[in-house]
């Protein structure tokens, strides 16, 4: 469901600008060739100050151990792959005319081995969402939506050493009940990991995409990545 908020495209975008070169590590600073550990990737996470100013962490916290959906319509989200010990954050920005929100999760597998066959089931979940989905309104004791049509996207991607994809989502509810919602799940492996970095954005009362969030979605992804190396 919508929620009321305000989405806040120049606070990302200028205090990802700022801080990015600094958050690259050095040779001497960045971990060995080998196994990344716990430690490393919950380093390596955003944090809302980072962000933006008005970027917070939910009042209520998330279930570590649960995914974000990755197709479009009431899809259930899919489970972790077995096998990893889990790190995660949230962070949102909400106000009066949309929201944004940020989840950062790392899989940390005991071995490359491992994290690659985690990626392929998550993949697999991917490679079967519909491209497209059209939902009715729902109205329930504790929801009310609007009816929306979404569309799903899976693209390879590849950053500072990492690889994977992204699943690109696109809401848009009905004209007489206008929004949009822009979602982006990146999941990217290198060596033992698997990140699982998802960036929203709702915006109430408008029909079209939101503006710049290609490119925020690949700063706050590229941000991490470049901090483990």
């Amino acid at each position: 469901m919508l929620v009321t908020a305000r989405p806040l495209r120049l606070a990302v975008a200028a205090a990802l600008a700022a801080f990015a070169v600094a958050g690259c590590s050095s040779d001497d600073d960045k971990p060995d060739a080998g196994r990344i550990d716990v430690t490393t990737m919950r380093g390596a996470f955003l944090q809302a100050a980072e962000i933006g100013p008005t970027w917070a962490a939910p009042e209520t916290s998330a279930d570590p151990q649960q995914m974000v959906s990755f197709c479009g319509g009431t899809s259930t989200p899919p489970p972790p792959p077995p096998g990893a010990d889990t790190v995660s954050s949230s962070f949102a920005d909400e106000g009066q005319t949309g929201a944004q929100t940020l989840e950062q999760l790392a899989l940390v597998y005991p071995d490359e081995k491992a994290a690659k066959a985690g990626q392929s089931l998550l993949r697999a979940v991917a490679d079967g969402c519909a491209p497209a989905v059209s939902v009715p309104a729902t109205v329930t004791s504790d929801k009310s939506e609007p009816a929306y049509d979404e569309t799903v996207e899976v693209r390879e991607l590849n950053e500072s050493g990492w690889s994977g994809f992204v699943l690109v989502r696109h809401k848009k509810y009905e004209a007489k009940h206008p929004g949009t919602a822009d979602t982006a799940v990146a999941v990217l492996t290198t060596r033992n990991v698997v990140l699982v970095d998802t960036y929203a954005i709702y915006q109430l009362n408008r029909s079209e995409a939101a503006a710049g969030f290609e490119t925020d979605w690949k700063r706050l992804v590229g941000t991490v990545v470049q901090r483990v190396g």
